[in-house]
């Protein structure tokens, strides 16, 4: 044994190769968890390791045109590709990027995440067709393309539960309405960032398996308006940096009474909340009646302070709160009025203002 080396059990052998031992399917999965180029130069210790990423059953790309060219040459063809997941910061050459998203699909992917800096403007048809595709996350930044990529009006992805898309903009019908997610039958969440609607018409989202919502809206908050067609829907997220946009938050139908956890965080500037903006958010609690945990950060709240005589507003909703978080670095700046409107109809709901090194519970 060389000096400084622990002896762990006088019953192992120092030049065992118990990694070796690990039947492939474990070894497999083990290299799934590291970017692909990592998991290629084990090819170099031994003969049984030579061919063993060919038949890796996940692939995480992030290097050279001319790499992931190589690898979806020499991977082994009749393997399925359960997940495949790019990002590249450089030039993507166009004709790569529709080769290894038919690549996936013809592998019946299941996983999918793409997220590179390009002005595509459509992605090929067969990903938005693609019966095994469970999860499904596109982030696009467009170095010059200001309008973004078009999100397509033909979709048949019936097994898709994750969607989560960036930078895209939501062609419109003759009504000025757009329903760009109506035909996911089996969609379970949905992340929105930095998307738009055609000549800042109405956004639809109709689902009748939604259970979870984030908008993010960057800085391309044109929506007219969002309706909600969501019944089984539990959790929304609304984060938005730079303003508030005075946009109007309506459930059909159901209401947004499935609704039960809410968080809101935005960043305005003091000088550029007036009246209507913070009327925009009061609406929203009050269409959000039925919550039963509300996340906040403190500017929202300054928002909601702007509501001309607050605590004078008739509001008959967040009866059934139970859980208030109020997200901010300095608690005497959470304006005054703001805790005894929300709490009104719930006086014994937790409250926690929480910091980036601490949480206090009162």
């Amino acid at each position: 044994m060389k000096p400084g080396r622990k002896k762990y059990n006088d019953d192992v052998k120092e030049d065992e190769d118990r990694l070796s031992d690990l039947p492939d399917c474990v070894i497999l999965h083990i290299l799934s968890f590291l970017d692909t180029i990592d998991a290629v130069q084990t090819c170099i210790l031994s003969k049984r390791w030579n061919n063993l990423w060919k038949y890796l059953p996940t692939l995480i790309l992030s290097s050279s045109n001319k790499f992931v060219s190589r690898i979806l040459s020499l991977r082994n063809a009749s393997t399925p590709l359960r997940a495949l997941h790019f990002q590249r910061h450089g030039t993507m050459y166009p004709r790569l990027l529709q080769r290894m998203i038919k690549y996936a699909v013809s592998h019946h992917v299941q996983e999918l995440s793409i997220n590179l800096s390009s002005d595509i403007q459509h992605f090929p048809t067969c990903l938005f067709s693609c019966h095994t595709l469970t999860s499904l996350k596109l982030v696009i930044n467009h170095p010059t393309l200001y309008a973004g990529t078009l999100f397509p009006s033909s979709l048949n992805l019936p097994a898709l539960a994750t969607l989560f898309l960036e930078s895209f903009t939501f062609p419109v019908d003759d009504d000025g309405h757009t329903e760009p997610f109506s035909a996911f039958s089996s969609l379970n969440s949905l992340i929105i960032r930095g998307c738009k609607v055609l000549d800042e018409q109405n956004l639809w989202i109709l689902s009748a398996t939604l259970a979870n919502l984030t908008l993010d809206t960057g800085w391309a908050y044109n929506y007219g308006k969002i309706e909600l067609s969501t019944p089984s829907l539990c959790t929304f997220v609304f984060v938005c940096i730079g303003g508030f946009p005075a946009l109007k938050l309506h459930g059909i139908e159901s209401n947004l009474s499935s609704v039960k956890h809410v968080k809101i965080d935005v960043s305005i500037a003091s000088r550029s909340i007036d009246v209507d903006i913070s009327l925009v958010l009061l609406n929203w609690l009050v269409e959000l009646a039925n919550i039963k945990s509300l996340t906040i950060n403190h500017n929202a709240l300054e928002v909601l302070s702007k509501v001309p005589d607050l605590l004078k507003v008739e509001f008959h909703s967040l009866c059934s709160l139970k859980s208030l978080r109020v997200k901010t670095r300095t608690p005497s700046c959470i304006p005054n009025g703001t805790f005894d409107f929300l709490l009104q109809n719930s006086p014994s709901t937790k409250v926690e203002i929480i910091d980036p090194f601490r949480a206090i519970s009162t």
